[in-house]
């Protein structure tokens, strides 16, 4: 067994921005070798950088602390189950808990231990798989102290790093509920008009002026909670719609998971 130590994991993160698996499995390789860890993680990055994404996870695990949330073990399992699940190609969160982490245990099994040595419960909470196209993700931290509380993944339909991280910080900012507006369902649509009138009337319009309101009033739903309708963060003149079409790639899909939201 290679001699390293979590402080030396946590050193090793530090100094090159590397996921905590990451940085204890070129330890592990390097045999707790600080400056050959390094190397090794340069390397891997190298090669990462021209390897086109195909697949990507997004997996919320839950404690009730902040404390436990900034201990090496937390976040260790967290990242455990996210390569689990991507390995493993799993595609919803029940399936993903019966999927062997470590020969002989389950990613359940994995999350009780970890909790029974934390004396705190922990819970997976949701969880996403894209697979094709492009997929990118982005984290965000409240708290540098703590792991990201607010997580992306975004899949566009062919590579375009720059458009994919663009559009996961809109997702992240914007908090969009579709992508397109055909995706919303009639059932939502409906209930939208409907209060739209109601607001339209109440406030007294001119009957032969309502329908025209009512419209103006759904579009500007659609311009809040559909991605490619949004005005684009980086330049509020443009729509995401125009953004794709300007740059030849669509959205596939999106998740956005944030703590303490549904």
């Amino acid at each position: 067994m290679a001699n390293f130590t979590a402080a030396d994991v946590k050193r090793l993160r530090e100094q090159t921005g590397a996921g905590m698996m990451d940085c204890k499995n070129a330890l592990q390789e390097a045999s707790g070798d600080l400056e050959a860890a390094v190397e090794l993680l340069r390397l891997k990055g190298a090669k990462d950088v021209n390897k086109r994404t195909r697949a990507g996870v997004l997996v919320e695990l839950n404690c009730e602390t902040d404390f436990v949330a900034k201990t090496d073990l937390f976040q260790q399992v967290a990242a455990e189950i996210a390569a689990t699940a991507l390995k493993a190609e799993v595609t919803d969160r029940p399936s993903l808990l019966t999927t062997e982490a470590r020969p002989g245990m389950t990613v359940q099994q994995l999350i009780e231990e970890a909790g029974a040595s934390l004396k705190e419960k922990l819970e997976l909470g949701r969880f996403a798989r894209f697979e094709g196209g492009y997929v990118a993700s982005y984290l965000h931290r409240s708290d540098a102290a703590l792991p990201p509380t607010l997580g992306v993944l975004v899949q566009l339909d062919n590579d375009n790093a720059e458009v994919a991280k663009d559009l996961a910080q809109q997702v992240a900012a914007m908090r969009p509920l579709y992508v397109v507006r055909e995706d919303v369902p009639a059932d939502v649509v409906e209930k939208e008009r409907r209060i739209a009138e109601q607001i339209t009337r109440d406030e007294g319009k001119p009957e032969q002026a309502i329908g025209k309101i009512v419209e103006g009033r759904l579009n500007a739903y659609f311009k809040d909670v559909v991605l490619t309708e949004q005005a684009f963060v980086k330049d509020p003149k443009t729509t995401i719609k125009q953004v794709l079409a300007g740059s030849g790639v669509s959205v596939i899909g999106f998740a956005r998971f944030q703590v303490g939201q549904a």
